[in-house]
């Protein structure tokens, strides 16, 4: 952690209004030092410019949060990094842990808490949204010694992108497209595309095979 002042901290997200949201709630406890919206920019600049911690998001086209931690860590060890995401997916959480995170936190987290989250961070410690953290230990409490953490649960979520299986957790719990685009912000004609690869992949046609495939493998 910077001794001479606040943290130093690069924000990694691909919208740029989130961002700025976040920006605005991190004010003066943080010196922002950049940003970036996709993998490549991330990579470079957080390289470039060695901030204390990274807050970034963990779906992102290019390999997502997990490919930014992946690169970094091999030649940058001691830059520390905060998931912020909207998912809450269990193989979401565990990917980017295993990948060096030093906590996960998702994006209903209010500013006082998201500050609180990134000192925490800066100094050492390890932060979970607190529903999160439960699961977190559970997967790696059950684990055997030597072994690793669970990836996802059915061999074929692997044909899916982290962005898919997210859509497709939604679209079994029952939620419109409209509420879809909303709540990952991205627009409905995304949601649409994110549907159809899922449907391809899975050799499904509809909707409804689509929620009952997830039920079935419980992942609601």
């Amino acid at each position: 952690m910077n001794p001479t002042g606040p943290p130093r901290v690069f924000l990694v997200d691909d919208h740029h209004l989130f961002r700025a949201g976040v920006k605005s709630e991190l004010g003066d406890s943080v010196q922002v030092v950049g940003e970036a919206d996709e993998v490549p920019a991330a990579i470079e600049l957080i390289a470039e410019r060695l901030p204390d911690v990274v807050l970034l998001d963990v779906h992102m086209p290019g390999g997502g949060g997990k490919a930014v931690i992946d690169a970094v860590k091999a030649s940058h060890p001691t830059v520390r990094f905060l998931a912020l995401s909207v998912s809450d997916a269990p193989e979401d959480v565990i990917a980017v842990i295993r990948a060096g995170a030093r906590g996960y936190v998702t994006k209903t987290i209010s500013g006082p808490e998201l500050v609180d989250a990134v000192l925490r961070v800066a100094g050492g410690d390890a932060v979970f949204s607190p529903r999160l953290a439960g699961f977190v230990l559970d997967a790696f409490a059950s684990m055997p010694p030597g072994s690793e953490p669970p990836g996802p649960l059915d061999p074929e979520l692997d044909h899916l992108t982290p962005r898919e299986r997210e859509v497709l957790r939604l679209i079994a719990r029952g939620y419109t497209y409209k509420e879809i685009a909303r709540e990952l912000t991205i627009s409905v004609k995304t949601v649409e595309s994110h549907v159809s690869a899922v449907l391809r992949k899975l050799q499904l046609s509809t909707r409804h095979q689509l929620t009952r495939w997830a039920t079935e493998r419980r992942l609601i």
